[in-house]
């Protein structure tokens, strides 16, 4: 029996990997069940706590069997553990949910009960802890720099397991500087490379004329029109995305990046129709404006160090680069009539991170597809893109724009 409890932290149940990924809080239904194994362990040991066989053990048993096998798990799942059985409205908890706690199969009604109950969390606080390696302090980095609320910043950190790795960002990120260094030896120039005449003439860079190849709309991200360019974004880009694809997964942060890049590109395509784009900032600024919105909706319960001035900080860089970015595109272009690359997108970029952006980042432990608000967004978001799929097929020759020659 304790060799079958001691296999619970080290188990990766589906909501641990759930949350390693940063995906959606695993729901369990009636339906669900456990290896035949494993469910045979824990029913010998609900038995034991339910001798009257009906199916249920009040919270007060609970909380014994808890204390009695309570060493074999992690600490901090201890914790939420004991929280949701006291925050339990009924008096009593049946042998499914037993099941559910034991596993470490984390449900959307955590937070729900802890909230509801009168006991609120003891213990010192995950930055109070000491002896910790190096992966596990950057862990704990990480959460007090992303997750407003402790339960989850010690949910978090006890199951994090750098598996998969946070590589999404990284990949991006190493492939625009590729892609720059590429494009810098082959113009002979690294500063302001969008004023060679052979910039535009990339597969990558969206450009008016060359909108019905579809691909610019998002290609054009790994291109930037200088070093200072690329630096900016960059710093921004590893500094703020990486940690929150530790916390949230590749797929909600890859969805918020790619939705953010799109919506720049076809914003800039809508209100800038001359223009071509270039540059990662759709994406990034969608990142940056989600997180920052995120902190300053959770004030109080974001821990992370210096929070003002780094908000601050973030805040100067963003300015920084939108205004070189709207400063380049009223600069007299080096190649006359096509204009220099349009700012829009930037725009774009915060628009998503304070709709679709917010959503994602704000329910660290719920399936997304459960949040209404998230649909309503999402839905939002679809529409805009048909409507400007539209525009691009038939504005342009409707309202009979004169567009630069192609590159």
């Amino acid at each position: 029996m304790t060799a079958g409890i001691r296999e619970v932290p080290v188990n990766s149940s589906p909501a641990v990997a759930a949350n390693a990924e940063g995906e959606e809080i695993e729901v369990l239904e009636s339906t669900d069940v456990l290896p035949v194994a494993m469910e045979d362990q824990w029913k010998s040991l609900f038995d034991k706590y339910d001798p009257e066989n009906s199916g249920f053990i009040s919270t007060e048993r609970c909380r014994d069997l808890l204390a009695a096998h309570g060493s074999e798990l992690d600490p901090h799942k201890l914790e939420v553990l004991l929280a949701l059985t006291n925050g339990n409205a009924d008096g009593k908890i049946c042998y499914q949910d037993f099941v559910n706690l034991m596993s470490s199969k984390r449900s959307n009604s955590f937070r729900r009960a802890i909230l509801q109950g009168s006991r609120q969390l003891r213990g010192c606080s995950l930055r109070d802890e000491v002896g910790l390696g190096l992966s596990q302090r950057l862990v704990r980095h990480v959460a007090y720099e992303t997750l407003p609320r402790e339960i989850d910043r010690k949910w978090y950190f006890d199951s994090y397991t750098y598996c998969p790795p946070p590589l999404l960002i990284l990949a991006i990120t190493i492939a625009e500087i590729a892609v720059f260094m590429y494009y810098g030896f082959q113009l002979d120039r690294f500063v302001l490379q969008v004023s060679s005449p052979q910039f535009l003439k990339s597969p990558f860079p969206y450009h008016p004329q060359l909108r019905a190849q579809a691909w610019r709309f998002l290609s054009y991200s790994f291109m930037h029109t200088g070093i200072e360019h690329l630096g900016l974004n960059m710093a921004m880009q590893l500094l703020v995305g990486v940690p929150l694809e530790m916390v949230h997964g590749a797929l909600r942060i890859g969805l918020v990046y790619v939705c953010g890049v799109l919506a720049g590109s076809l914003a800039a395509s809508i209100t800038d129709m001359t223009a071509p784009v270039v540059g990662s900032s759709g994406g990034v600024y969608a990142l940056v404006s989600a997180h920052l919105a995120n902190v300053v909706m959770n004030w109080s319960g974001m821990k992370c160090q210096f929070k003002l001035f780094r908000m601050a900080m973030a805040l100067v860089c963003m300015s920084v680069e939108f205004g070189r970015a709207v400063w380049l595109r009223f600069y007299p272009p080096a190649f006359p009539p096509c204009p220099n690359p349009s700012f829009v997108a930037h725009l774009g970029g915060v628009v998503v991170g304070l709709t679709l952006g917010v959503v994602v980042l704000q329910n660290y432990e719920q399936r997304l597809q459960e949040q209404s608000l998230f649909w309503i967004f999402f839905c939002v978001y679809t529409l805009f893109v048909l409507c400007a799929v539209f525009w691009n097929v038939f504005a342009y020759n409707l309202l009979d724009v004169r567009l630069p020659p192609p590159p």
